[in-house]
């Protein structure tokens, strides 16, 4: 099985996008060029702020809906204790 990921992206206005892909980096590209998700076209990302790998598509996907029930303190708290820079600054076009 292919490994997956999940994702949560901090957007230009401060929210928290949560998704999940095979290739992260690829994914985060599409949503810096507006074709990733409907809400990233209004809600430009800026970073990946944290990502954890999973076995496969359905273990990302189950977790996905998990970590988009927790409150915005608890993503908070999450993207801290991982304190991941996962390089991101290539994809973004951060002016």
């Amino acid at each position: 099985m292919k490994p997956f990921s999940v994702y949560i992206l901090e957007c230009a206005d401060g929210s928290l996008y949560t998704g999940y892909a095979a290739d992260v980096a690829k994914r985060f590209a599409l949503h810096c060029s507006g074709k990733g998700a409907k809400y990233t076209r209004s809600h430009k990302p800026l970073r990946i702020a944290y990502q954890e790998q999973l076995t496969d598509k359905s273990s990302a996907m189950q977790r996905e809906w998990a970590i988009k029930h927790l409150t915005r303190q608890e993503k908070q708290e999450l993207i801290q204790r991982s304190s991941t820079d996962v390089g991101t600054a290539q994809f973004s076009k951060r002016s």
